[in-house]
């Protein structure tokens, strides 16, 4: 049996993972543990709020429940706070994309926890290689039988979030000529990737028994879908968005993800079944958006309809009006179009790079965007 919390219906938790730099040569510098000692000693408030990832370089925030985005907003910022006091003291520079420009990943330290050191030894060379950062979004979901639903119509929405998100074309001082690097790399891990779609909480189930049977996963939580229920919370958590370089963005993406877990809740509740497609479509749609971010053409339907991405994006935003105005987001969610217009990340990145010929001036404009978007 996997037993589902349940959380109140649309309720908010965001992880943010960042990458922590040497502030001379702004390449990834392995200082996570020393950070966690200094939170520890100094800031002792926010030891469950700052915490540690599976590589070294890589410091996590992880937000409280909240009802509304604003309230994601305003823990963020805090965290941030107190993280960067304490990065400030030790000439650390904090930065979030899916990836580092130019770090190479044979530099890099693995933390010394077994399901780290374990997941490392099963995967070998792509193990690691995960030299990546995201953002991961849980939505509280208030009854079992809407979790596989919501999941299976939210893999629609995989191009707009990783279309929107994406922020990792340069990855070990290459360019990769993809928006989001990141999304190739994550799916090469054994339980990584989209996810199946189930029609029954008990096929779900039997797919965790047979996981845990046969020494593919030891625990749940290492299925490592882009979408997947996370039962010990009661949510829905979101995992395909490339680390975000800015509070904006995170708050923009997060504002989309609450209003369509909260509309497919609604259209439960009134008896609705939500709409799917073939798996072969999602995977197609995956690829495009992680190639060509903003300007993919996706296939918006189980009828093989396609168009950009971002008409797809403009058409749900105003369609999400008035989940978004009674959720209390509605500027968060109006901000995706403004961050369309200003250029997604990969795109900042790509006209950092066209412009210096320098990945260290494209990791510099990284440490400016964070470090302006919330002070």
């Amino acid at each position: 049996m996997v037993d589902f919390a349940r959380s109140p219906r649309s309720t908010l938790g965001v992880e943010w993972e960042l990458a922590l730099l040497d502030g001379d040569s702004l390449d990834l510098t392995s200082a996570a543990e020393v950070l966690l000692a200094d939170v520890a000693q100094r800031a002792p408030e926010f030891e469950k709020r700052i915490v540690g990832e599976m590589l070294t370089n890589t410091i996590e925030l992880v937000t409280g429940v909240h009802k509304q985005v604003s309230g994601i907003a305003e823990d963020l910022a805090a965290s941030m706070g107190a993280l960067r006091a304490l990065t400030e003291d030790r000439g650390i520079e904090l930065m979030s994309a899916g990836t580092h420009p130019f770090a190479q990943w044979q530099s890099q330290e693995v933390r010394a926890k077994d399901r780290y050191l374990e997941l490392v030894d099963r995967t070998q060379w792509w193990g690691r290689n995960m030299l990546i950062f995201g953002v991961h979004v849980h939505v509280g979901i208030d009854s079992r039988d809407k979790v596989l639903p919501i999941v299976n119509a939210l893999l629609a929405y995989v191009p707009h979030l990783q279309a929107l998100s994406a922020s990792s074309p340069f990855w070990g001082g290459t360019d990769t000529g993809y928006a989001s690097n990141r999304a190739m790399m994550f799916q090469q891990l054994p339980t990584a990737g989209l996810p199946f779609q189930f029609d029954a909480w008990s096929d779900y189930e039997k797919y965790v028994a047979d996981m845990l049977t046969t020494g593919i996963i030891d625990n749940i939580n290492e299925i490592r879908w882009d979408i997947r229920p996370a039962p010990n919370w009661g949510t829905v958590e979101v995992r395909v968005c490339d680390g975000l370089p800015t509070l904006e963005e995170i708050t923009a993406i997060t504002a989309l993800i609450q209003c369509l877990v909260d509309d497919f809740s609604a259209r439960l509740d009134a008896g609705e079944t939500l709409p799917t497609m073939p798996d072969w479509f999602h995977d197609e749609n995956k690829w495009r958006a992680a190639r060509y971010g903003v300007d993919a053409i996706i296939i918006e339907n189980a009828e093989a309809d396609e168009r950009l991405v971002t008409e797809c994006l403009a058409d749900e935003v105003a369609r999400l009006a008035p989940v978004a105005e009674r959720l209390g987001c509605v500027d968060e969610l109006n901000s995706i179009t403004s961050i369309i217009d200003r250029g997604v990340p990969y795109q900042r990145l790509q006209n950092v790079f066209k412009d210096s010929e320098s990945l260290t001036e494209v990791t510099r404009s990284l440490i400016n965007d964070l470090r302006t978007s919330y002070t």
